[in-house]
């Protein structure tokens, strides 16, 4: 992963993840034990908070549920009861559902892509037929279950570079995704680092409504 100096051919998208980093250090994102936890978390993860996926995940373990075959062969009530505190759980049980149809068709057991030739973009396409999976949740599963470098955006993500990277609050996913890649080596380990880090910046430091004192990229915007 690359590290750059402040002053990186005054590319902000660098110089902010400098920053970043030297303020909060490694992430060790995405948490989980395999690739399919990992695509089921970000399944679990919409519209909710990284707590309550963590008692589903967990309820989902103690129930021997946490693999594509279970998901698929357990009962409706028995399923939902499980991931219940993720929220919205009658519609991400359909969503785990038809993911886990698609990983059994396409995963080998290691959490590897059967088709190795397969490209991000149509890797990506395949995710996005999948219903429920839109492209936040996909481009999560490609980069965190599958190390393929691809920058995820979320609201986070577009908090900060509206505040901070000069980045109009309206441009759309696909469009603020490319602004980032553009500007960044193509390396999956920098993009899962990258967007840990604004996660917990805006988590932390800088919120909805306002930027504290302590967010460290507040001196990019002065």
């Amino acid at each position: 992963m690359v590290l750059w100096t402040k002053s990186a051919n005054n590319n902000r998208f660098r110089v902010a993840f400098d920053v970043l980093f030297n303020a909060f250090g490694r992430q060790h994102w995405w948490p989980g034990d395999s690739p399919w936890e990992v695509a089921v978390g970000a399944v679990l993860t919409q519209n909710t908070n990284w707590k309550n996926v963590e008692y589903a995940i967990r309820n989902l373990k103690q129930l021997k549920l946490l693999s594509p075959v279970a998901i698929a062969t357990a009962s409706d009530q028995l399923l939902g009861e499980a991931i219940r505190p993720s929220g919205f759980f009658n519609l991400k049980r359909q969503r785990l559902r038809a993911l886990g149809d698609w990983w059994l068709n396409n995963v080998d057991t290691a959490g590897r892509l059967k088709n190795k030739d397969i490209t991000t973009a149509e890797l990506r396409h395949d995710l996005l037929e999948i219903k429920g999976v839109g492209p936040e949740t996909a481009d999560s599963i490609i980069l965190y279950a599958f190390d393929r470098p691809i920058f995820v955006i979320d609201a986070y993500t577009r908090r900060i570079a509206s505040r901070h990277l000069d980045m109009p609050s309206t441009l759309d996913y696909g469009t603020l995704q490319k602004m980032f890649m553009d500007n960044l080596p193509k390396d999956a380990q920098l993009f899962n680092e990258y967007h840990a880090l604004l996660v917990y910046n805006a988590k932390h430091y800088c919120g909805k409504r306002s930027c504290q004192s302590g967010c460290p990229l507040r001196r990019l915007s002065l």
